[in-house]
């Protein structure tokens, strides 16, 4: 039960913010949702999931620091923060390595070395696309250049229909 007390923890740590909590339990369900059904073994699961959590931790640092939350900032100002965050929670640290590598990423799209990592960035579109009102050519484009689950794409489709039906 460490994803309800990472979840509750990090609900608290946003301190009210509703985007920043919205966005991350969102993400959190669609990586749930494309890991389960990508049958993800148990341990990368819960690493997916505690990711998708934390994955925004810096979001309120690069506000006060940089005045954005530029993904290529929160990137670099994420994984320390991830790293106190979690330890708190007791995770072992190769544990708390992988989700720091993830969140260390999560606004890259190449080298993706693997299956959390795809699922993580597939998610975080899922809710970026909705949230930033990004045209459907953006859509297209990303499905094709960075989706690669058929659980992604298939939610990717279903989320936006004309998407790839142009």
């Amino acid at each position: 039960m460490k994803i309800a007390v990472s979840i509750e923890k990090m609900i608290h740590f946003y301190h009210g913010s509703l985007h920043d909590i919205n966005h991350f339990l969102k993400v959190f369900s669609y990586a749930k949702t494309i890991g389960e059904q990508e049958n993800l073994a148990s341990t990368t699961q819960e690493i997916l999931e505690v990711a998708a959590v934390v994955h925004d931790i810096a979001c309120p640092l690069c506000r006060e620091k940089y005045g954005n939350t530029n993904g290529k900032v929160q990137e670099k100002e994420g994984a320390p923060l991830a790293r106190q965050f979690l330890r708190d929670l007791d995770y072992n640290e190769s544990f708390i390595d992988r989700v720091c590598y993830l969140v260390a990423h999560h606004h890259t799209y190449t080298e993706v070395d693997g299956l959390d990592y795809q699922i993580l960035l597939e998610a975080d579109f899922l809710v970026n696309a909705d949230e930033s009102k990004l045209p459907i050519n953006s859509i297209n484009n990303m499905m094709k250049r960075v989706f690669k689950t058929e659980t992604g794409i298939r939610l990717l489709r279903s989320i936006y229909p004309v998407a790839d039906a142009q």
